[in-house]
């Protein structure tokens, strides 16, 4: 009976959960109708429309979301969970705890990680741009008059919409989910509608008029798949935004309401253009039984990518929040939105340069066709990353046998492989935008990393060992201070390059002295009763580890707070942190460094205007002590 109950009441949350989901996982996939058939029948590579082709197009793209975003997300790859958080990054986290792999086969996984992140950021451009492209061109639909007006329209949302952002999303975030439901269920009874006229489109559910389309026009399949994949385009989001509404919640939202509506679009659009091929202009807008519906779908397709746009963008402000974290990335600053979720929150440098670059690729491609072309070569090639990232993982951590694991990656590798390989032609279209632009990102990202663990080196190399520092100081050291001194250090057994300078300049330790060694683990999170451990040593010094998931806010103030509880109260007032502010100078041109001359340049403008550590550990600024040193690289 007890259970019973239990099911009944989850029931309602596992609703509400799957409608706020709407809201914000299905918001890219679910605009794809705006676009794809479009693409498909008038695009660059445009077929002919006849009930063979027609078929085969459905039927392809009934197979592309059911092996792809069906099978292989919702069904698979969502068990691949880091601790309930999905995403490029966990994945990687995962894969990166294979046993006895080799440092090389590591690093590769690990650079495939960061170039499948990297290109989330392209993503992350071209969603808005081309999502609310393609709605307000539903203008010219109205009236060819209001063409020239598209392009301001546009550009006005996007400003506006990213201009919001430093408010964050949660005010509106509750409407989310029920007007993305209104759309989805707009987008069935529009498509129910055409069918209804052409019943006969129901057949290309049957995987045969996919294959006779494939083998019948095999040049012309290859260009079109192309464009199908469109309607694919935000799956992987199913995955990232597992975290924020479960699994369970995202298998039953899309299974019970999105691809079922979803498809029946799709299936209406293709009876309209064989009832009426000259439709193909705009065979979404077109879909409405009468003219005086269309500015009120215009509407609400607007939003509806609007809100597709929010989704991803606040996906790229998570993954710049993620990859500071695990090390990948410069401090940048960070404001939380809100004073419940940790997971809204706004990254002011980010927003202003995706809002320039979403401007120039609308001001530069002007029509949703010019950018469709960019559009696939990103999302087909982070697919595949993450069909061998998860091959890695039910090899290697899930312990599947060589045959079951290499016949996982054959299947999708070769759907994968298609998609990918019929965008590859589009590079000199456009679609060369999303790869420069991840390929930026992905030098970025490296060279941080790389910067960051070479400097670590130099820093440890001039280090001196604790255990002898104490030693020297039990003996007859420095004058005591009262108070508490708070040193960050990189390595918990060396003393901190900041207190060897404190002592050289001021002579004095305080009577209580704590290293505070902060770790970011390759889980999300971490719960506060494993947040700190207190390690006490001779001569008033203390060793404080402080763990913190990469998802979780690095406020080291709240951290400390924590350690009464192991006996080690904090008074901030009494409390001075005494921070290294290292200035990276290069080598020589005489001297061979570890680092290419370019990235020695790179990572040091990096490294200047990273934010403060102050600022990222939220200290307050009226306790900290800086004490400044070179550090050649």
């Amino acid at each position: 009976m007890s259970t019973e109950n239990a099911e009944q009441g989850a029931s309602p949350r596992l609703a509400a959960t799957a409608l706020a989901a709407m809201g914000v996982v299905f918001g890219d996939i679910g605009t794809s109708p705006l676009y794809t058939m479009k693409e498909v029948f008038g695009g660059h590579h445009p077929l002919p429309i006849d009930t063979d082709t027609v078929l085969g197009i459905l039927s392809l793209v009934f197979w592309a979301l059911t092996i792809t975003v069906s099978l292989k997300y919702v069904l698979f790859i969502m068990r691949a969970d880091n601790k309930g958080e999905g995403g490029i990054m966990a994945l990687t986290a995962l894969a990166l705890r294979t046993a006895n792999a080799s440092p090389r086969l590591l690093w590769a996984l690990s650079a495939l990680g960061i170039f499948g992140a990297a290109l989330f950021y392209g993503d992350a451009v071209i969603t808005p741009a081309m999502s609310v492209l393609s709605a307000v061109e539903g203008l010219e639909v109205v009236t060819p008059l209001l063409k020239p007006y598209v392009l301001p329209v546009t550009v006005g949302i996007l400003v506006v919409l990213f201009a919001f952002q430093r408010h964050g999303t949660a005010a509106v975030a509750a409407l989310f989910g029920p007007l993305m439901m209104f759309w989805f269920a707009t987008l069935g009874a529009l498509g129910l509608w055409n069918v209804i006229e052409h019943p006969y489109v129901l057949v290309a559910i049957n995987p045969w008029y996919a294959l006779v389309f494939i083998f019948d026009h095999q040049g012309m399949a290859f260009l079109a798949l192309g464009s199908v994949v469109l309607a694919i385009t935000g799956g992987e989001a199913l995955y990232a935004d597992m975290g924020h509404f479960g699994r369970r919640s995202i298998k039953w939202a899309w299974f019970a309401c999105v691809f079922p509506l979803l498809y029946l679009n799709y299936l209406g659009q293709g009876a309209l253009l064989l009832a009426d091929p000259t439709a193909i202009s705009s065979p979404f807008f077109r879909l409405v039984p009468h003219p005086v519906l269309l500015i009120p779908l215009v509407v609400l397709a607007t939003l509806a990518t609007v809100i597709a746009s929010q989704a991803v963008i606040s996906g790229a402000f998570s993954l710049t929040s993620q990859a500071m974290q695990l090390g990948y990335c410069p401090r940048i600053q960070i404001k939380f939105t809100s004073l419940h979720e940790k997971g809204q929150i706004y990254v002011p440098n980010i927003n202003w340069l995706l809002l320039l670059a979403v401007i120039a690729v609308v001001l530069g491609f002007r029509s949703s066709s010019n950018l469709a072309a960019a559009y696939g070569i990103a999302v087909t090639l982070t697919m595949m990353i993450d069909t061998i990232l998860a091959f890695v993982v039910v090899h290697a951590l899930w312990n599947w046998s060589w045959p079951r694991a290499i016949l996982f990656l054959v299947f999708f590798v070769v759907v994968d492989f298609a998609f990918f390989s019929a965008n590859v032609i589009k590079i000199l279209d456009g679609g060369w935008f999303p790869l420069v632009l991840g390929l930026a990102v992905f030098l970025l990202l490296s060279t941080w990393k790389l910067g960051r663990r070479l400097l670590s080196e130099r820093l440890q190399q001039d280090s001196m060992p604790l255990d002898a520092f104490l030693a020297s100081i039990a003996t007859g050291g420095p004058q005591r201070v009262d108070g508490t001194s708070v040193f960050l250090t990189a390595s918990p057994d060396g003393v901190p390059r900041a207190m060897l300078h404190n002592l050289y300049h001021n002579k004095v330790l305080h009577q209580r002295v704590v290293l505070l060694h902060v770790d970011t683990e390759d889980v999300p999170h971490i719960p506060d009763d494993e947040r700190v451990r207190v390690e006490a040593l001779s001569g008033g010094f203390h060793r404080v580890y402080v763990r913190y998931g990469f998802s979780d806010e690095s406020n080291l103030p709240r951290a400390l707070e924590l350690c009464a509880e192991q006996g080690l109260p904090f008074e901030m007032m009494e409390t001075s942190f005494f921070l290294g502010r290292e200035t990276v100078v290069r080598l020589p041109l005489t001297q061979r460094s570890q680092m290419a001359r370019w990235r020695q340049v790179l990572f040091t403008w990096m490294f200047r205007n990273a934010e403060s550590v102050t600022a990222y550990f939220r200290i307050p600024p009226n306790r900290v002590v800086e004490l400044g040193s070179q550090v050649e690289l």
